[in-house]
């Protein structure tokens, strides 16, 4: 690997990486029980890209996403408990409990959704970068999207403008080889997303989605890229997700083999092994950090339990806005 990493990197992303997957695990669990319903989207398996992102930006940077939404926010800094919230349609969740599972959002965190639309996210995703270089910031956008978005439209007309204008924006292509159901193959004879870029001669390259080293690598040499005004970056970052697409899809479309072959290179044990085997770390501070991951999972559940339902006046709010001047000037 091109970086050595600190022992505490590696701790960091695992307290990370293990506090998302137990936050999606009690998901999944209080989706069984209707506590948690509509559409759910679990993030299950590819948490080394969200902890790889983390490490290879800073605060001020901004994310965008698709639904499956909830593993980003939390490591962007949306709280677990205001996650759990909007999960639950409280109140106190991060969109006001309006959004719901696919519809996340934390504006003071740098997180801007949570897009329910496939695709969406990509030209919006474009324009928080056209804004940073239009307010003269140094901050780099990170707009990820899944295989299946890879297809849509809006993608090669935000690719081309980014381009055009040397936009600050990393577009991440979380390539968990099925679109809903339907496998990257049977979309494309192109396999290799990475190389939609060429079209556009914009920088790109395929990544190692189960390494949180190897995505720190790629996503800090492109957030370099962008900071130093040459433009935005395509990143095929290949990972997998446990889980079915959502709650209510069985998974048919694979096999047990390619799942079982997958689980052997979970993220989480290879950085717990890591810090075993490299850095010593004693059972005592890995179970301490269980604890710390369990206690806030548990929590953000009773705050969820515990939250008022939205008031029937908030039905209106956050749908229009007042603006300051017409729109139509005669």
């Amino acid at each position: 690997m091109a970086t050595k990493f600190s022992k505490e990197t590696y701790l960091y992303w695992y307290e990370l990486m293990l506090l998302l997957r137990r936050f999606e695990e009690k998901t999944g669990q209080l989706y069984g029980m209707q506590k948690i319903r509509g559409f759910c989207h679990l993030y299950i398996g590819q948490e080394a890209v969200a902890a790889g992102c983390m490490t290879a930006t800073n605060p001020e940077d901004k994310f965008i996403t698709a639904y499956r939404d909830h593993a980003l926010a939390i490591a962007k800094g949306v709280t677990p408990k205001s996650c759990m919230a909007e999960l639950y349609g409280k109140a106190t969740g991060c969109s006001k409990g309006k959004g719901g599972s696919m519809h996340f959002f934390g504006v003071e965190q740098g997180f801007f959704g949570g897009h329910g639309i496939v695709g969406g996210q990509i030209g919006p995703g474009a324009g928080l970068a056209f804004a940073e270089r239009y307010k003269g910031t140094n901050n780099v956008v990170l707009c990820f999207f899944g295989d299946g978005a890879a297809r849509q439209g809006m993608l090669h007309e935000a690719f081309n403008m980014a381009m055009l204008w040397k936009l600050p924006v990393v577009f991440i292509c979380e390539n968990n080889n099925y679109a809903m159901g339907t496998s990257v193959a049977r979309t494309s004879n192109v396999l290799d997303i990475y190389k939609f870029g060429d079209a556009y001669e914009m920088p790109s390259d395929s990544v190692d989605g189960m390494s949180p080293e190897e995505v720190h690598n790629a996503v800090l040499r492109a957030v370099n890229r962008a900071r130093e005004k040459n433009g935005p970056t395509l990143l095929e970052i290949k990972t997998y997700r446990y889980k079915g697409h959502s709650m209510s899809d069985p998974s048919k479309y694979r096999t047990k083999e390619e799942l079982e072959e997958y689980k052997q290179r979970d993220p989480i044990d290879h950085v717990l092994k890591i810090l075993k085997d490299d850095f010593k770390i004693a059972d005592a501070d890995i179970d301490a950090i269980e604890e710390r991951v369990k206690a806030q999972v548990e929590e953000s559940v009773q705050f969820a339990e515990e939250s008022p339902w939205p008031s029937d006046d908030e039905l209106l709010k956050d749908v229009y806005v007042q603006a300051d001047y017409p729109f139509i000037v005669d």
